[in-house]
């Protein structure tokens, strides 16, 4: 399983755009093959400050999703309201406790 994190900054006047766009797209990103899980978290001192957390089945899921023309609409219309640049890690759960 890959979990999938992925750090957002948004400038202040998009901030109630992205969670409106967000939350309206949260059910179709779990619908895609291989997505079990997908949270969008807001930092609670900085409100420009996002994460989302996602689990894949495997990379290449989450690269079918990346290839999709569904997340390339997504990320054309969210990468333009950015203050930062976006980081990214994909992690593996090697240990549950």
């Amino acid at each position: 399983m890959i979990i999938r994190f992925v750090k957002l900054e948004i400038r202040l006047q998009h901030i109630q755009e992205f969670k409106k766009l967000t939350s309206g797209e949260k059910e179709d990103i779990i619908a895609f093959p291989g997505c079990s899980y997908l949270e969008i978290l807001q930092d609670v001192s900085n409100p420009s400050v996002f994460f989302t957390v996602s689990h894949w089945k495997s990379e290449d899921d989450l690269n079918t999703y990346r290839n999709s023309d569904f997340f390339q609409g997504n990320w054309a219309k969210v990468k333009q309201w950015f203050s930062a640049k976006p980081e990214a890690w994909s992690l593996s759960n090697h240990h549950r406790y």
